[in-house]
């Protein structure tokens, strides 16, 4: 869903890169995924939150996917989508991320990922936990106060907001406020238009309860009017214990190939 605009101007510094999903579908182009949902609105500027942040990828300044803060014991722990990060390049997190609040990033030190997506990059395992550190010491829930609770996926008409940050250098966070679908397979969907390259794990939030993120069928989505969500279940929950226990992380695979 949003980082293979990234692909060419990083290749330039790196030979390694999670190929993201491109939004678009070429012009004319079958398709056979499944209708959107019929409730539908568009994305627009939203005011920055601290519970949500930009990821950047590599050691340039252009952020290429998006994450959340989680509540946890260790108060360190952050959720993306498993297909944004990757174990051979440096990945920082910036909570509440615009150009005004500064550029204060955590670095992200361990990666915790799904069976499935190790071996197959199963769709339905597209969600990662990462554990954060900064050179002061803070953890980032002391920052920006506590995390998001982890929810189930949500049932069809469930009403979630959604903020993410476009694909930039710079740039302010959109979102909208929609209700879900589910699409065959069991994925989550929802119909808001304009979630572009840069919104992969943007979280799916009801109140203080994450319950999505944009990724899974075709890493989120072919089509920028349609997002999907891996389903949030038991595997995302042990995956988050595992994360609060502090053992050896996970190698994130390098090449992520979507289905559009």
């Amino acid at each position: 869903m949003n980082v293979r605009s990234a692909l060419v101007i990083l290749l330039l510094s790196t030979a390694f890169w999670p190929l993201g999903c491109a939004r678009a579908q070429p012009p004319g182009a079958a398709s056979n995924r499944p209708p959107p949902p019929q409730t539908s609105t568009t994305a627009g500027p939203v005011d920055a939150d601290p519970l949500v942040g930009a990821v950047f990828l590599g050691s340039a300044d252009l952020h290429t996917c998006t994450g959340s803060v989680l509540d946890s014991s260790t108060k360190n722990l952050i959720l993306t989508a498993a297909h944004c990060l990757s174990s051979n390049l440096p990945t920082t997190f910036a909570p509440g991320f615009t150009e005004q609040a500064g550029k204060a990033r955590w670095a992200v030190d361990t990666i915790y990922l799904d069976p499935r997506w190790v071996a197959r990059q199963d769709p339905l395992a597209d969600f990662a936990v990462a554990r954060v550190s900064r050179p002061d010491g803070r953890s980032v829930e002391s920052v920006v106060g506590k995390g998001l609770t982890l929810g189930a996926a949500p049932i069809a008409g469930t009403i979630v907001k959604v903020t993410g940050y476009p694909l930039s250098v710079g740039g302010a966070p959109i979102g909208c406020r929609v209700g879900t679908a589910t699409a065959p397979g069991g994925f989550p969907s929802l119909h808001c238009v304009g979630l572009t390259d840069g919104t992969s794990g943007a979280p799916w939030r009801t109140d203080t309860a994450v319950v999505g993120l944009i990724g899974g069928l075709d890493g989120g989505g072919c089509d920028e009017k349609v997002s999907y969500s891996p389903p949030f279940d038991g595997h995302v929950a042990d995956l988050l214990h595992r994360a609060e226990g502090g053992g050896p992380g996970d190698a994130a695979p390098d090449v992520f190939a979507d289905g559009c």
